[in-house]
């Protein structure tokens, strides 16, 4: 066990936690929380659980080993650094970089710039045969100052935003205004805790967005709409991905020709640009986590958006679920998505 820091996105206040703590369970990586502060959480946890959050994430921005934590003071940050052994992290001949992240305005009087000046020269002085290299450092030493603190430790992983950007989708070869973002799509995948060469099925799946996310973190997908364009559309955004799916199916959600799958993850139709075949979305939602419940084993999940209105949490634990979470996220102004998590008793 490592004392590991993650340093969250700030586009949701809840979210990236939950995600992250998921994937941890999901993967079978046990763990102990040390804090949590704006934007970063500290954990006890095992290393290898680094490579396995940077290849599902969608809400974690950067990993670290973290080799001491203090008041975001600079004479307190100074003295820590100078009483913490850097021989195990650096080794002979290396090269290094000292970057500090300000969350928000967090520690806002400390000047980034020049602390990153500072604790360069302390590492240099407390190494051997070490040198200072800003473009393409061996190691990388992180301070995030946030809450009142400073967290400080070696970059073991950062996940750049740049492959979600790529699938959003206007990107993809089929597009609908309905259409989930790629990032998120990732975060509810992950809230349903799927492992890899699980079955993940979406009962709508629209353009394929779930699916998608889905496959590229290991699982088996399985997709079903009830518009035959949907279904072609799906289809072919996920050849555009090179994803085999198990099958894209035209059907209704109410009579589902399937018996079995591991979780399920959907955005169920709702809005202008949806089609609802003349049922209102809470029936829709009634009517799939009925359909889906006998297809689920006990203790499967099933994450769920719908408009906030609706209060999907209620709607569940009346139909027999579980309700574990719930997270809210604005749109536009009329519309506030609740991401919600079942459990099947």
């Amino acid at each position: 066990m490592a004392k590991l820091f993650f340093l969250l996105s700030g586009e949701h206040e809840t979210l990236p936690v939950s995600e992250l703590k998921t994937i941890l369970e999901a993967e079978g990586y046990t763990f102990k929380t040390l804090e949590k502060l704006d934007q970063l959480l500290r954990l006890e946890a095992d290393l290898n659980c680094v490579e396995t959050v940077k290849r599902r994430a969608a809400f974690t921005r950067l990993c670290g080993l973290e080799l001491f934590s203090c008041e975001a003071e600079t004479s307190k940050i100074v003295k820590a650094t100078r009483s913490t052994s850097l021989n195990e992290v650096l080794g002979e001949k290396e090269s290094f970089a000292v970057r500090v992240k300000h969350v928000k305005n967090h520690a806002s009087k400390i000047d980034g710039m020049a602390l990153e000046k500072e604790l360069g020269e302390l590492v240099l002085n407390k190494t051997t045969k070490t040198k200072v290299n800003l473009k393409n450092p061996d190691k990388t030493f992180t301070g995030v100052l946030t809450d009142e603190k400073f967290i400080f430790g070696v970059k073991l992983a950062e996940i750049p935003p740049k492959s979600f950007v790529e699938r959003r989708p206007k990107k993809k070869p089929f597009f609908h205004p309905s259409a989930m973002q790629a990032k998120l799509a990732r975060c509810m995948v992950n809230l349903a805790k799927p492992k890899a060469e699980e079955l993940l099925f979406d009962p709508f799946c629209g353009t394929g967005s779930t699916l998608i996310e889905a496959a590229l973190t290991g699982c088996r997908v399985l997709g079903l709409d009830i518009q035959r364009r949907m279904v072609k559309g799906t289809t072919q955004n996920l050849a555009y991905f090179n994803i085999k799916p198990e099958g894209i199916i035209v059907a209704d959600a109410r009579n589902l020709p399937i018996t079995k799958v591991d979780c399920v993850v959907t955005d169920p139709p709702y809005g202008r640009s949806a089609t609802t075949l003349k049922r209102t979305t809470k029936q829709i939602i009634e009517e799939v986590l009925i359909s889906v419940h006998g297809m689920l084993d006990k203790g499967r999940r099933v994450c769920m958006a719908a408009p906030k209105t609706l209060n999907i949490g209620r709607i569940g634990t009346a139909l027999g679920y579980k309700h574990l979470e719930s997270h809210f996220v604005y749109v536009h102004r009329s519309l506030t998505r609740e991401i919600a998590v079942f459990v099947k008793n």
